[in-house]
């Protein structure tokens, strides 16, 4: 009998990048390959607590570089740390997994596109890769698109359009603005070049990998789909144990929402969330929580405790005051299952891909 197939998957330390890596690791579980997933220290034992007892998949961590105060979020920092730290710590850990067994040797490597590091490790010691693109379609395909917007005078070397035109990949889907470009950071433009050259870096490696997956499906995505031929699209990446629905989960679940869910009337609640990194200043919350008292309908709202930079207590106080019974104001829910929820009506998000197709994927209407 031959060894069992023992893949790496490697997700980038951010909430929508890898809850999906994590979810798609369960579904090639059960199709007899072995799992490893690797992930920096300071989301180790976050995605630890998330995994279902017994879970045959193993986690391994890699320090991440930064130094225990520094912001997590911050892409530059994080990025900069995976490109100097993560290479030689990825190398020793295939070598002593490859060293242990010959029945553990690594066959594939499945990394998200943002973790240019294990593309390299991997090309260099000859393992396959896999590349899992946990959002849409159309945002890999502009990226892909990066060398040619160049070459035909539409970008400069730093991803700033020449001209102020909208981008057309093509006639079929949404142009692109010259703020909304997947590398875009208006008034920053130190940040804009530091996030456009790894783009540009990632670009080579994609297109050189084994496979190409994407979290979407063709009925949703055909025309976004249709311009990188080589990709399979393998979503909506959710899991059907809705036990098991926090797979990935940064933030701990409040899931007696769900309680109060199920004494709400059906299609009767707003539900509003909007991701793990989103900020807002204080009008845009001010505005957010008289549109959602002054519409009159009941509503589930996310609200992290550091959706803001402000002091919360003062707010939140007179805020649930006001509203009564009208809303229900959690830190974190367990999103697919309030999204699959018969008493949830809607959906108000920010445009982030992940919560877009679970909405989407289980039939209800979205509003970003």
């Amino acid at each position: 009998m031959g060894s069992q197939p023992h893949v790496l998957v490697i997700p980038y330390p951010a909430q929508g990048h890898a809850a999906p890596l994590m979810k798609f690791s369960h579904w090639i579980v059960d199709h007899g390959i072995k799992v490893t997933i690797v992930s920096p220290e300071f989301i180790h034992e976050r995605l630890k607590t998330t995994m279902p007892m017994k879970s045959p998949i193993r986690l391994v961590s890699f320090p991440d570089g930064l130094e225990p105060g520094d912001d997590r979020n911050d892409k530059i920092k994080l990025i900069n740390s995976f490109l100097e730290v993560m290479p030689g710590h990825f190398k020793d850990l295939i070598e002593k997994i490859n060293e242990s067994d010959d029945t553990e040797h690594i066959s594939c490597v499945i990394t998200d596109g943002m973790v240019v590091p294990a593309f390299e490790v991997a090309e260099k010691m000859g393992i396959k890769m896999a590349v899992l693109w946990p959002a849409g379609p159309a945002t890999l395909a502009i990226i892909l698109s990066i060398p040619k917007l160049k070459q035909d005078g539409i970008i400069d070397t730093r991803g700033t359009p020449l001209k102020n035109e909208l981008i057309w990949l093509s006639k079929e889907i949404p142009a692109w603005t010259s703020t909304k470009l997947p590398w875009s950071c208006p008034g920053d433009s130190k940040r804009q070049e530091f996030l456009f050259g790894h783009l540009f870096m990632m670009n080579r490696f994609v297109k050189q990998c084994n496979w190409l997956l994407c979290n979407s499906f063709y009925e949703l995505d055909s025309l976004a789909l249709n311009l990188i031929p080589e990709i399979m699209p393998i979503g909506p990446l959710l899991l059907a144990n809705q036990s098991s629905s926090h797979i990935g989960s940064f933030w701990p679940e409040d899931s007696t929402c769900l309680s109060w869910l199920d004494k709400q009337p059906v299609d009767s609640v707003i539900y509003a969330s909007f991701g793990s990194t989103s900020k807002f200043n204080q009008q845009q919350l001010d505005e957010l929580a008289l549109g959602l008292e002054l519409i009159g309908q009941l509503f589930l709202w996310v609200f992290r405790s550091n959706i803001i930079n402000e002091a919360l207590s003062k707010f939140l106080d007179g805020f649930q005051t006001r509203i009564a019974d009208l809303g229900r104001i959690i830190n974190w829910a367990p999103q697919e299952q309030v999204l699959a929820h018969p008493s949830t009506a809607c959906f108000i998000s920010h445009c982030g891909w992940n919560s877009t197709l679970e909405g989407i994927s289980m039939g209800v209407p979205f509003l970003c």
